[in-house]
């Protein structure tokens, strides 16, 4: 099929003829000089329909998107202006692919480049990476780079998702408007490279973590049925550090345009939907296994799924006679010289905590000087991947602490740390792995951390390091002293768990490492290797995939929509038989029609549901009387509220029919007495309710009861969101459980806990009301039931299927409307309490006009 992507809009403006093969064609360079571009381009032209129409459900093709492709680049050495290629084997996204093990998925990789290539070579090596390698440069200006990698990304969002604050100056990472703007510049620029090789009907995208936040808003604006995955390889901090940063709701929100979003543990996952529902109101539920987050009609799907390593790549390394050697090498060095080595391998900067590890290391040598001689730490210090003051003076202060260690217990041939700076290839860190008795890994805070697991597979070895390490193929055994504060701590439950920041813990934990006996740590080493060997990363990657295909599978049956501007920008996405309520179509139909039914819910419906004022305005009276006074209509008014409060509120009305507490209490006019619609309730259950309620009121600020004739509520508006959800699944438990006997019903409402008499409904009212007016020869023909929460989707059922039952004519036009866009039994729906107060003011406008007449 012909690519219904951007860029064959692109194609048709230069005049070129449409492709027929996204991979086949020569990509066009679409920005060799890029300068700042504002948050989005706000051009509705520029969005793809997505109107349903036949799709592949089959995954042929998956687009990986990260900051840097996993190609090593070099010149040729003769000088001239030719490249040299090469995969870069140590690239997670080149061993997600070798993971997938399935030659039916075309996998494409977009991204930049470790090398800046010169506009005039830009057309040439894009057509190589394209031709060679499925690979798609994204060419950046060195300045815009800079700007983006090195001051965005590293110096404001990464040190802040690793809790770090920018409490002074001094310490950097303070909010810099315009290092945001290359941000977002350069996630538009990833969009655009996507677009020219997107088949948006069939290809999935992958977006790999925080350096492109905010590009599943350009890509679904582009085409808002884009198949959308987005992981996040960073930790996600509490919310009471997230919500420091100023442009904090533009990456919530850009990131809900993703269909899944993937963390490492569900404490990231935890803080991230504690942010939506702080920062954005919105709520999760977990249905089945999977927790989604509802967000304008789409289900934001989460996944918790820790990364592996490549179990292949490390096995064949561990097979290489360079290993050997090295392992030799390093036996010869340590074991046969009596020294056992404890192993730390960690970039160099503020958050591995080197010099953490080390003031441990001189620790253990204070408390136990058995271990002086024998022990030693040999620390791999892997170069920065950011620049800056922090990282010169975190080297500089690792270089003091193990130079003053060495100084103070070191003696002729024994050096308690060896501190390794320069690059080691990968064969040699492997050899390090196989030879240490224990590794260390003690950041204070890191997103996953895989050299956990490199350890534990090395530690396996095979038949070859065996001999080398003149053991036989008895159980293996292997040790590990992680932190609580990284990634894959919880996966390892055999590890040492510890605070790196309390030296002693640290070093007593390095100390029971040693001395363990050699049975418990085989133990521990078959239980971390039973784990590390089956979620690898193939697996990793299948289960990611696999989920995002899942939840894309209903894209192509819905219908989408674009709505907001800027980074504010996302879809609705509807059942096509759930659609907005158009004004010209209802008041066409209000206007044919001679015997209408007008239900109308009260709070969020007609006044906001966060309003602090709750009484009806002087437009809303003059509104509800217009229709009133018009003889074809009957105006009912279905609120939660009391009969109290909704008769005061409503006196200056005199036709509206008012059914407050559910229903249960029903007025046909102002003058008349209210009936009940139901038998006499027996309340004695209050006294049971009532305390229990006044428990958790008293242990939750900002919460209150409020109590009806016969119903008790428990409002947890103006309480922590967190806090008072919680307490409100407790509290229903709860009183679940001490009502069990009673004829009364508990439900879960919005910023509510609701005890109701059992029987008692909108629905039921509506059903009554609807049935009283089929008696008295009014069979309605058009239906009006508006609502906003849980309690009015009775009604929404019963006003649906009344157009099949007696109490309306064959041909009644039924309008069934939610506030918002959200699923529903309602076939329609408003935005919010303005469009629909606009809704009822135009209805009211057209019977004043024919009362006039």
């Amino acid at each position: 099929m012909v690519s219904r992507s951007y860029s064959n809009l692109l194609e048709l403006a230069s005049g070129e003829s449409p492709s027929f093969g996204t991979m086949n064609r020569r990509i066009p360079r679409i920005m060799t000089v890029a300068g700042l571009i504002s948050d989005v381009d706000d051009d509705p032209a520029e969005s793809v329909c997505s109107d349903p129409s036949s799709s592949s459900v089959h995954r042929d093709r998956i687009i990986i998107v990260a900051n840097q492709l996993p190609i090593r680049v070099q010149r040729k050495p003769d000088g001239n202006r030719n490249w040299l290629f090469t995969w870069d084997d140590n690239s997670l996204l080149l061993q997600l692919k070798d993971g997938l093990g399935d030659d039916d998925t075309e996998v494409i990789y977009v991204g930049c480049l470790k090398e800046e290539v010169h506009p005039n070579e830009q057309d040439e090596v894009s057509q190589i990476l394209l031709e060679t390698f499925k690979c798609v440069p994204t060419f950046l200006p060195p300045d815009l780079f800079t700007r983006y990698y090195h001051g965005f990304c590293k110096q404001q969002l990464w040190p802040l998702f690793h809790y770090m604050l920018p409490l002074s100056p001094d310490l950097g990472g303070r909010f810099n408007r315009s290092l945001w703007q290359a941000y977002v510049s350069v996630n538009k620029i990833f969009a655009d490279r996507i677009m020219e090789v997107i088949n948006p009907e069939d290809d999935y995208v992958w977006i790999h973590d925080y350096h492109l936040m905010v590009l599943p808003t350009f890509l679904r604006k582009r085409f808002n049925r884009v198949k959308l995955g987005f992981f996040l390889h960073s930790p996600f901090p509490s919310s009471e550090i997230y919500k420091t940063l100023p442009i904090r709701e533009e990456l919530l929100r850009a990131l809900l345009n993703s269909d899944l979003i993937g963390f490492h543990t569900f404490d990231y996952a935890r803080h991230f939907l504690s942010c939506c529902g702080r920062m954005l109101g919105l709520t999760y539920e977990s249905k089945r296994g999977y927790i989604g987050i509802e967000y304008y009609g789409r289900t934001v799907s989460i996944k918790i799924l820790p990364v592996g390593i490549h179990l292949g790549q490390l096995q064949s390394v561990l097979s290489m006679s360079k290993t050997e050697e090295k392992v030799s090498e390093l036996i010869t060095q340590f074991t046969d010289e009596g020294k056992i080595m404890l192993l730390g391998v960690d970039d160099m900067d503020i958050f591995k905590g080197i010099s953490l590890k080390l003031l441990a290391m001189e620790q253990l040598l204070i408390q136990h000087p058995e271990w002086q001689g024998k022990v030693v730490l040999v620390q791999i210090a892997n170069p920065a991947r950011g620049r800056g003051k922090d990282v010169k003076e975190v080297q500089a202060e690792t270089k003091a602490t193990a130079k003053r260690i060495n100084e103070t217990f070191g003696k002729p041939g024994y050096d308690p740390v060896i501190l390794i700076e320069e690059p080691l290839r990968f064969y040699e860190r492997v050899a390090y792995y196989v030879v240490a008795e224990c590794c260390l890994v003690t950041a204070v805070r890191d997103g996953m951390n895989l050299i956990p697991y490199e350890y534990i597979i090395s530690r396996q070895g095979n038949d070859g390091l065996d001999k080398v390490l003149r053991v036989a193929s008895s159980p293996k055994k292997s040790m590990l002293v992680v932190s609580e504060f990284i990634g894959c701590s919880p996966s390892l439950s055999g590890a040492i768990r510890v605070n790196p920041w309390n030296i002693d813990a640290v070093a007593d934990a390095m100390d029971s490492a040693l001395e363990m006996a050699d049975s418990e740590k085989q133990l521990r080493h078959e239980k971390h290797y039973r784990y590390v060997s089956t979620h690898d990363v193939g697996y990793w990657a299948r289960s990611f995939l696999q989920d995002l295909e899942r939840t894309c599978g209903d894209h192509v049956r819905r219908r989408w929509w674009g709505i907001g501007f800027g980074l504010s920008f996302r879809v609705v996405a509807l059942d096509p038989n759930f659609r907005k309520l158009s004004m010209e179509h209802i008041v066409s139909a209000y206007k044919r029609t001679t015997t209408r039914a007008i239900l109308l819910d009260y709070d969020g419906t007609l006044i906001p549901q966060a309003s602090i004022d709750k009484s009806p305005t002087s437009n809303s009276i003059k509104m509800l009387n217009s229709l009133c006074r018009d003889k074809d209509n009957m105006v009912f008014l279905v609120s939660a509220r009391s009969r109290k409060r909704l008769a005061e509120w409503f006196s200056p009305c005199e036709s509206l029919v008012i059914a407050a507490e559910h229903g249960y209490f029903l007025r046909l006019k102002r003058d008349a007495e209210w009936e009940t619609c139901g038998p006499a309730i027996d309340c004695s259950w209050k006294q049971i309710a009532e305390p229990v309620m006044k428990l958790y009121t008293e242990t939750t600020d900002g919460s209150t009861i409020e109590d009806k004739e016969t119903a008790l509520v428990w409002c947890y508006e103006d309480a922590d969101p967190d806090f008072g959800s919680c307490q409100a699944k407790e509290l229903l438990d709860h009183l679940e459980s001490v009502l069990a006997n009673e004829p009364v019903t508990v439900k879960s409402g919005q910023n509510n806990v609701e005890v109701i008499p059992q029987g008692v409904s909108k629905g039921l009212v509506a059903k009554r009301l609807l049935s009283m007016m089929h008696e008295k020869g009014m069979s309605p023909d058009f239906v009006l039931c508006i609502g906003d929460d849980r309690s009015d989707e009775d009604m929404f059922e019963v006003i649906t299927t009344s157009m099949a039952g007696s109490s309306a004519t064959p041909r009644a036009e039924v309008f069934a409307c939610t506030v918002g866009k959200k699923p529903s039994k309602a076939k329609y729906y408003l935005d919010d309490t303005a469009e629909i107060v606009r809704l009822v003011h135009g209805l009211a406008s057209v019977s004043e006009q024919k009362v006039l007449l």
